[in-house]
């Protein structure tokens, strides 16, 4: 249905900042849902945030204050600026698309927050 790449990860001191993109193949205005999860090792995959085709956003608790999910319609990308990062954010992020009821997911970019 709707192709997603993530790009953005890397390695990153404590404190600092990173900014993911999940590039889409189609346009975003036809994608009623999309959101970023992020899966740390030994642990469920866990819900970052998401914004949705007017632009209404959640973020979860955890990374409140500290993440921002925004989009660009066009250039057909979401992102997730990372501020403030901690060793537990450590993790793969994922970012997902819903479009007429189907689940596409990307296929992840790992992010090591060292201490």
């Amino acid at each position: 249905q709707v192709q997603l790449v993530e790009s953005g990860g890397g390695l990153v001191q404590a404190g600092g900042s990173l900014r993911l993109s999940c590039a889409a193949s189609v346009s975003l205005f036809s994608i009623n849902n999309m959101a970023w999860y992020r899966q740390a090792p030994g642990k469920q995959r866990e819900l970052v945030g998401s914004i949705t085709n007017v632009g209404s956003t959640i973020v979860a608790n955890s990374v409140k204050g500290r993440f921002t999910i925004s989009r660009d319609n066009a250039k057909n990308t979401m992102y997730l600026q990372m501020n403030s990062l901690k060793p537990e954010d450590t993790a793969v992020y994922y970012c997902k698309a819903v479009l007429k009821g189907f689940t596409d997911w990307g296929q992840g970019t790992q992010v090591t927050v060292s201490s």
